[in-house]
């Protein structure tokens, strides 16, 4: 082999080279970013649905004590309600979750909660629309016992979606424990904030 066709081959073969190593730091560089978004995305779902577990869990706890749908009541219902607006802000980064089945789940999941909380907020406010119409009925008007029957009715619908409400957010553990190996993160510090309130709410025996 001549020096020119040496040198020629040298020039391809580190051309070549480049051009592989150039390609594997790129993929590299996908990869690693690709990772990063996927362990922000399950940071920012897991507390949302960490949050919204404990939110349900006090709300569910202040219902058995007192006024069941009292102002504390409603209050954490709202503050359940900012948390599912929270996430409708950020849906786009549930498609750095590479697993369909689990950003299935999660949106699944995220939209039967946002329709009961609507639920319950929508008979508060028919109850109290209802309550408001009868008290302004004089004693011996007709329409009373349909209104008291109305409102009986929406009373058991409200407890409904209520129940429905708890019921729903008892799958959220299964999710957080497969968000937990990816956000490298265990969400144990919102239980560790609420657990004062909690025992104050649900007393020992």
């Amino acid at each position: 082999m001549t020096a020119d066709a040496a040198t020629l081959w040298a020039v391809v073969i580190g051309a070549v080279l480049a051009t592989v190593g150039g390609f594997a730091a790129t993929q590299l560089e996908h990869f690693m970013r690709r990772r990063e978004s996927e362990r922000g995305a399950a940071l920012l779902f897991g507390e949302v649905l960490s949050v919204i577990e404990l939110l349900t869990e006090l709300a569910e706890a202040s219902r058995r004590q007192g006024d069941p749908y009292g102002p504390f009541t409603m209050r954490l219902l709202r503050a359940i309600r900012r948390e599912t607006e929270a996430y409708d802000r950020n849906r786009e980064s549930l498609y750095d979750l590479r697993d369909a089945k689990l950003r299935a789940q999660i949106h699944a999941l995220m939209v039967r909660i946002t329709l009961t909380l609507d639920g319950v907020f929508d008979g508060t406010d028919e109850i109290a629309s209802t309550q408001k119409t009868l008290a302004g009925l004089s004693a011996d008007d007709p329409a009373r016992v349909e209104l008291a029957g109305l409102i009986e009715s929406l009373l058991e619908t409200r407890h409904g979606a209520f129940d429905f409400l708890v019921e729903t957010v008892s799958e959220i553990k299964p999710l957080i424990a497969i968000l937990r190996p990816l956000a490298r993160e265990t969400f144990d510090a919102y239980a560790t904030v609420v657990e004062r309130p909690r025992r104050l709410m649900n007393p020992p025996a």
